[in-house]
């Protein structure tokens, strides 16, 4: 069996403010409305130029173990009640170079829209902050080594997008959104000092991608056929 890790991260916009004022102009150029203003700054989060990552989660899915590696005002390591899962404080960069540490040992990543978000987000925010990058997570999208869910679940592209949150419910798996928290709330959790709450809310949406790809492996995936 090869090697398999999950993984996914959680992001927050630096506020529009915080740039400088060509920058700013840059941003705002098609806003001419309160709504589209509000949907800028919701926006920002997206792009590695314009947020940063705040929690990054990584599980084995055979083992079950995981590690979760977050921004937070205090130092401090800390497990999982059921003692599988270690939780790490760290500043952005040190949770980079901690990613880029880990993933060359796995032979598969599995995410949900990583190729989409996580994957390209992680490649630039390294390069934006000098942590050497040590594998390459944009190959072609038919590169066996990802298993990116929502290409495999839309076949890639032939059929509607959905989120993650909906895949969970239609699949019967427990979302963690259930808990009221969506990755709209990481702003309002973060300036709460609620860093404990964004690092669980993370390794629920490994845990959630993980029982998805199980699903998905068991059920739909089918052996590659040569000629």
């Amino acid at each position: 069996m090869s090697s398999r890790v999950v993984f996914d991260i959680e992001t927050l916009a630096e506020p529009l403010e915080s740039f400088d004022d060509a920058s700013q102009h840059y941003l705002k150029r098609f806003v001419d409305s309160e709504e589209k203003m509000e949907e800028l700054r919701k926006n920002l989060n997206l792009h590695a130029l314009t947020a940063k990552v705040i929690a990054i989660a990584l599980m084995n899915p055979d083992s079950g173990r995981g590690r979760v590696f977050f921004q937070s005002d205090v130092r401090e390591t800390f497990d999982s009640p059921d003692g599988l899962v270690c939780y790490n404080s760290c500043t952005e960069e040190e949770m980079l170079g901690e990613f880029w540490k880990v993933i060359p040992s796995y032979e598969e990543y599995i995410t949900f829209n990583g190729r989409g978000f996580d994957c390209p987000f992680l490649m630039l925010r390294s390069g934006i902050l000098g942590v050497k990058v040590s594998r390459n997570l944009m190959l072609n999208r038919y590169d066996r080594q990802h298993c990116d869910l929502l290409e495999q679940l839309t076949f890639y592209g032939a059929t509607r997008r959905f989120s993650l949150d909906f895949y969970c419910k239609s699949f019967g798996i427990e979302s963690p959104k259930s808990k009221g928290i969506t990755g709209l709330d990481m702003r309002e959790l973060y300036d709460a000092k609620k860093f404990r709450s964004i690092a669980e809310y993370c390794y629920g949406d490994v845990m959630a991608t993980a029982e998805l790809y199980r699903r998905w492996k068991e059920y739909m995936c089918t052996p590659v056929v040569t000629q």
